[in-house]
């Protein structure tokens, strides 16, 4: 039994069910590079579209405030109301730029897996504190990687760095001089180049680590024959339990078909191997197939027919043609009206004949 449940053993796909498990679990795909990546592409955005504007317009209140500080009431509750003043327009300045990191946040998230709301993540668990399951963390093959992918990250930035900056040092140690104004528009440009690069190449970081991580994902919810076995019987049933079922109903089937067999006006042979039984009153469109089968059923059919002396015509390639074509209690196909009319014609000929 252990050994069924052991990681090795898992070597069936995840079934449907599994994987909708797993995500009311909260187990889903998560990459932290992902998530960072959209953080950062969100930050650049808001510093290409809006450190313009929104640096003017902080430069513009903070000289209102400087301009009129000899105004300003600092006593009591107008200090909280000039606190609440400033905090107010600081808010209407950074609100777009702020709704812009939240949305890529967000979008770093639903981008991997939809939106799960789950409580099991919280429930307190002895192997989160547990020194020993700490460890193994620690030196799993997960750490591992994480502690590869930073040594990647770090070297990655920093050669990106390196290649940026390396020839703008001589400008770079100019900056000191500089007016301040025109640092800015510097300090800007120079941080768009440095995050434009960055964010290109994080987003390949962020795409290896997305497969990696959903392949990691994909790993764990793997099944064991055992398991796949169990979910199959409670959500299909079990398959000893559904032949029985199966066989019973064929059983009652058959017995109705059996029981139809009296009322046939003729049944047609091949003339051991098939049997169609069909039923013709005045007033029908065509006849009514009633009964069929094969080998030990249309043995059964032709017994059925003697003892209530209906009469059995041997026809080999009608009856081969009725059975493949005709489905119980239908009509005939239109293409086999002629000899199915002859047949019933020659019984009806002699039904006339006995009753002489």
């Amino acid at each position: 039994m252990a050994d069924e449940t052991d990681d090795g053993s898992k070597t069936e796909d995840p079934s449907q069910k599994r994987l909708e498990e797993a995500l009311q679990r909260g187990d889903v795909v998560k990459s932290q590079e992902v998530s960072a990546w959209f953080v950062l592409a969100g930050g650049t955005l808001v510093l290409y579209a809006f450190s313009v504007s929104t640096g003017a317009d902080l430069q513009t209140m903070m000289r209102g405030l400087v301009a009129n500080s000899y105004n300003l009431q600092t006593d009591g509750r107008a200090l909280i109301a000039l606190a609440q003043a400033i905090e107010g327009r600081l808010l209407g300045i950074m609100a777009v730029p702020l709704v812009i990191l939240v949305l890529a946040a967000i979008a770093g998230n639903v981008v991997q897996h939809r939106l799960v709301w789950s409580a099991e993540a919280l429930t307190p668990k002895f192997s989160k504190v547990s020194p020993l399951a700490g460890a193994k963390r620690l030196f799993s093959k997960q750490a591992v990687v994480n502690f590869a992918k930073g040594l990647a990250k770090l070297a990655l930035v920093g050669a990106i760095m390196t290649a940026l900056l390396w020839p703008q040092r001589r400008r770079l140690d100019t900056l000191v001089a500089i007016d301040p104004a025109v640092l800015l528009g510097i300090t800007r440009s120079l941080s768009l180049d440095l995050l434009g690069a960055v964010v290109a190449v994080l987003a390949v970081v962020a795409a290896v680590d997305y497969f990696w991580q959903y392949r990691q994902w994909f790993e764990r919810q793997k099944m064991t024959v055992r398991e796949l076995k169990e979910e199959f019987k409670q959500t299909e049933g079990d398959p000893t339990i559904k032949a029985k079922i199966r066989q019973i109903r064929q059983t009652r089937m058959r017995k109705r078909m059996m029981a139809k067999v009296p009322k046939a006006s003729v049944v047609i042979t091949n003339p051991t191997h098939y049997a169609i039984a069909l039923q013709y009153d005045r007033g029908m469109n065509a006849p009514v197939c009633v009964a069929k089968g094969i080998d030990s059923i249309a043995l059964k059919i032709r017994e059925i027919a003697e003892e209530h002396s209906v009469p059995v015509v041997e026809n080999p390639p009608l009856a081969r043609a009725l059975h493949a074509t005709v489905e119980l209690d239908q009509e005939i196909p239109a293409e086999h009206y002629k000899a199915v009319a002859e047949v019933i014609g020659y019984v009806m000929k002699l039904n006339r004949a006995v009753a002489r």
